[in-house]
């Protein structure tokens, strides 16, 4: 699955310092004034699993590949952005092709760095990127709402519908909250994507702070400041030295600062975990692969995401457990004490599992 996550934000606050770290590159340009990033950067990020380490250290395999997300690095919006200030409209539709949104206040004050408002307060911040999706929304729902009352005058029932899903999501955007805490029905569930609404995406929110306050930095409470759920606190140009170390040096580089995991790993986490999505492996001698798949998906489903084939000839899915197989250090023994299991079409894939497909096409 091609998984892309836009990383928005106000000018200055961190972005593309952020983005460099997440992709361990330089081609995002990180100056300290307004817009120095006009056309969107890209890049793969490998999703952090230390399962995944495990069955690489249990298996030796000749190859591995794990699961990637693919980062945005989507220009500085500023106030007046849905009704073109600062190229924003061409921003916007770069935000419009991701899956999911990395919202990056500033949480940190440094006379030398220039805010676009003149005063660091990540409520305003994110109020202001807010009301901006929220207005290009109401823009687009307008639009949307025009061509599918002429439908409707015919007596198109579909068209009647959609028209009733749109005003109330008009209703709830006026009244300054996201589309996304719209109630859709399961009949209105089909239509939902087709609108293609900025603020129905997923939202990841993190707090940039300074390196002073990385491990006391009290997130909890900038969530409830800014009403949302969590907070991740990184400090982008720590962030940013630590990718330029080898794995040992920054996973010691980590102790020292009294941390367990890096911002950018838990960033990267939570975005999987917001897309409702997980994981499974197809493990052997010659490779050791993760696989993107949603939760809730069938055997055959899960088996798509290696091969179309693989799902239309779908016989059956040999299944270990993940914590089966690292107690067991391998397939042979799994076998050998029970613990691989033939499963049907109907077999909901379990996060973690190690599987492997028989089909026939």
């Amino acid at each position: 699955m091609n998984l892309k996550i836009g990383i928005v934000g106000l000018p200055n606050v961190g972005k593309s310092t952020l983005f460099n770290a997440l992709t361990k590159s330089s081609k995002a340009a990180a100056e300290n004034f307004p817009f120095c990033t006009i056309d969107p950067n890209t890049g793969l990020v490998e999703v952090p699993d230390q399962r995944f380490d495990q069955l690489v250290t249990i298996v030796q395999p000749a190859k591995t590949v794990r699961s990637v997300v693919e980062f945005v690095d989507i220009a500085g919006l500023v106030a007046g952005a849905s009704e073109g200030e600062g190229l924003g409209n061409q921003f916007l539709s770069h935000i419009r092709e991701c899956h999911a949104i990395c919202h990056v206040v500033r949480a940190f004050n440094d006379d030398n760095v220039h805010h676009v408002d003149g005063r660091v307060s990540p409520k305003d911040d994110l109020e202001t990127i807010m009301t901006e999706l929220i207005l290009a929304d109401l823009q687009s729902v307008e639009r949307q709402t025009e061509r599918w009352a002429r439908k409707a005058k015919s007596g198109d029932k579909e068209a009647k519908l959609i028209l009733a899903l749109l005003d109330r999501v008009k209703t709830t955007l006026t009244d300054g909250q996201p589309a996304r805490t719209v109630d859709v029905t399961e009949e209105e569930t089909p239509y939902w994507k087709q609108i293609q609404l900025l603020t129905a995406k997923p939202y990841i929110v993190v707090g940039n702070v300074s390196e002073d306050d990385m491990s006391s930095f009290d997130a909890p409470a900038l969530a409830s400041t800014l009403g949302v759920e969590t907070v991740i606190p990184i400090c982008a140009k720590f962030e940013a030295e630590l990718a330029g170390l080898t794995p040992t040096e920054a996973q010691e580089f980590l102790t020292d600062m009294g941390l367990e995991r890096s911002g950018l790993e838990r960033l990267i986490q939570t975005a999987f975990a917001t897309l409702g999505l997980q994981s499974y492996f197809t493990a052997g001698p010659k490779e050791v692969r993760a696989w993107t798949i949603r939760q809730g998906s069938t055997a055959p489903q899960a088996a798509g995401a290696i091969h179309s084939d693989f799902e239309r000839g779908f016989i059956k899915a040999e299944v270990i457990a993940f914590d089966d197989y690292v107690t067991c250090q391998g397939e042979s023994k799994a076998k050998e004490q029970g613990k691989m299991r033939t499963e049907g079409k109907e077999y909901l894939v379990a996060d973690g599992d190690v599987i492997h497909f028989r089909f026939n096409v």
